[in-house]
This record gives structure tokens, sequence and C-alpha cells, in this order.
């Protein structure tokens, strides 16, 4: 059975789940083009996208079961959590098969992975619910989890629709750089001045 005092997270996270959801499909629609076409690039933007609609699903359903009184808590969560494990399968098939190794097939997989471990998780505390319903630490750890697939689904939502990245290793990176130009650069470039007469 939900604790009362969770209910009321999962009645709030059902809402935002679906109010984000919406908009990750108002996003999709205005990157269909991109999503659809044949180039490798392509293939990241369908993962973001799936990944984003994966981790918000994955919200709504637990958020939405968790208010039947017939307690589907556990059920829902191992579940969910094993359509969720079958994607993320799939995605690393899918980078693994893109055969390219740079930053961004580094950051998909790193979260992938963190979408995996949380479909995990969510696994464990499900079948735990599943044999001890009463189990309000189970619960609570799948809030926590509901919180984590916003979190993943919002980065990767972001990521979709090209919004600007702004990092320390971007950040630490672009300033190396500019020091070692203004280094190259020879002092004595600057214009000439002009003698009085």
């Amino acid at each position: 059975m939900v604790p009362a005092d969770v209910r009321d997270f999962f009645i709030t996270s059902g809402g935002a789940a679906g109010a984000l959801i919406g908009l990750l499909f108002v996003a999709i629609s205005v990157s269909a083009e991109r999503l659809a076409r044949e180039k490798r690039g392509a293939q990241l933007h369908r993962i973001r996208a799936v990944a984003a609609l994966t981790a918000f699903t994955n919200a709504l359903a637990i958020s939405l079961f968790s208010l039947v009184p017939q307690n589907l808590l556990g059920g829902t969560a191992v579940s969910v959590a094993l359509f969720g494990l079958t994607f993320v399968a799939g995605a690393m098939l899918s980078l693994i098969r893109l055969r390219e190794v740079h930053w961004g097939i580094v950051r998909d997989g790193v979260f992938l992975v963190g979408l995996g471990v949380t479909f995990v998780l969510q696994l464990i505390n499900g079948t735990v619910l599943i044999s001890q319903p009463d189990n309000s630490g189970a619960v609570d750890t799948i809030a926590i989890l509901v919180v984590v697939c916003f979190l993943i689904g919002v980065a990767r939502a972001w990521e979709l629709i090209g919004g600007p990245s702004i990092g320390l290793r971007q950040e630490v990176t672009a300033l190396v750089l500019s020091r070692d130009h203004d280094a190259d650069t020879p002092a004595d470039s600057e214009p000439p001045r002009s003698r009085p007469e």
C-alpha cells in the first residue's frame, strides 16, 4: 500500500509527467525532419527522443498506478522497468552499431547506463513490493527513482532540441585553447605607432 505522505508526491508527478510528455511530443514534431534522416547523427537524436519518452512514460505509469487502490505499484514498477531495460539494451546496440567513438556517443552511452541502473533498481524494489506490499522503504526508493527519471528525461529532451550546453569540461577546454592562442600571437603584432616629427 502506498503511504499517504507519498501519495501526494505521485499525484503531482503524474501531472508533471503528463505535461512533459506533451511537451516532448511538440519537440519531436518540431525535430521530425532531423529525426527522419538516414545520417548517423539522426540515430543519436532518435535515441535521445526515445530515452526521454521512456523515462517520462516510466514516471507517468508508476505515478498513475500507485494511485489505484488495488496496490499495483510493485507490479507496475517491475513491468515498466523490464520495458525500460529492453529499450536500454536496444539503444546500446544501436550505439555500438554506429561504430563511432566521440564525446557525443560516450555521453549518450553514460546516460543510457544511468537509465539502465535506474530501471534495475526499480525492478528490484518493485519485486520487493510484490512480496512485501507494506514495505514503505521500497515505495520511497521508487519515488526517488521517478525523480531520477524526470531528470534523465529532461536532460535527453534538452539535447534533443539542441539546447545550449555549458559544462565545466567545455569551458575549461575553451579557456585553455584561448590562452594557447594568445600565447601564439606575437607581441610585436601590435599596429605601429606613428613617430612625432
